[in-house]
């Protein structure tokens, strides 16, 4: 089956679902405010400059999720994807996927938000599967705020991704298609078969004009 595999965050959806959750907790009265914002939002323009230091930004994200029940988190989520989530998920997107399924195509998700934040939204677009930065969980099963494994961001991405085929052998990389707009997924975005520019961003624009690669936007 050919691999049709999508970035998350302003590709699928309107919005950086990581980033967002910070807010949501600041609005919410669930966090110290005034100093979680300005974390989340430095941190935010890190990875807007190529400048983040990933493995320090999910300790911070997954710090909140340590110090809360399992039963306070899934609250809170869902109230996350129903009131800031689901407005932002983008018609185009939807209709890419179904699209790649009338053509029997694989569906995956690769992200470097962690997976307490995506797994719901990959579920809501019905995907095959989520490959995403793995929050670590303690024997309880409650969360540590560490991170498992490597993170997939960036050359991470690919690291993770290979990791899933050397455990699915019957999928290759063949006719692979990745959606993205991001110019930190510039290095999956150059081993796949179809790079398709999603809104992108101004360096990942330019790299996808040069080399002829696909622009779309999913939100006109």
């Amino acid at each position: 089956m050919t691999l049709a595999i999508f970035d998350l965050d302003n590709t699928l959806i309107a919005g950086d679902s990581d980033h967002l959750w910070g807010e949501f907790l600041v609005e919410q009265g669930l966090v110290d405010g005034e100093a979680f914002k300005a974390t989340n939002d430095g941190f935010y323009n890190d990875y807007l400059n190529g400048q983040l230091d990933i493995y320090a930004y999910q300790r911070f994200v997954l710090g909140v999720l340590a110090q809360h029940s399992l039963v306070e988190l899934a609250g809170w989520h869902q109230q996350f994807m129903d009131e800031v989530i689901r407005p932002i998920m983008l018609p185009k997107a939807h209709e890419l996927i179904a699209k790649h399924r009338e053509q029997g195509h694989y569906i995956m998700i690769i992200t470097a938000t962690n997976d307490f934040i995506t797994a719901p939204i990959a579920e809501a677009y019905g995907v095959d599967h989520l490959i995403a930065v793995t929050a670590e969980r303690d024997e309880t099963g409650g969360y540590t705020g560490e991170v498992e494994g490597t993170p997939s961001f960036q050359d991470g991405k690919i690291t993770r991704l290979n990791e899933w085929l050397a455990d699915n052998p019957s999928f290759t990389m063949k006719g692979s298609y990745f959606y993205s707009d991001s110019f930190n997924d510039l290095p999956l975005l150059r081993i796949v078969d179809h790079p398709i520019a999603v809104n992108p961003d101004e360096t990942l624009a330019a790299e996808a004009k040069e080399k002829g690669w696909e622009i779309l936007d999913l939100r006109q």
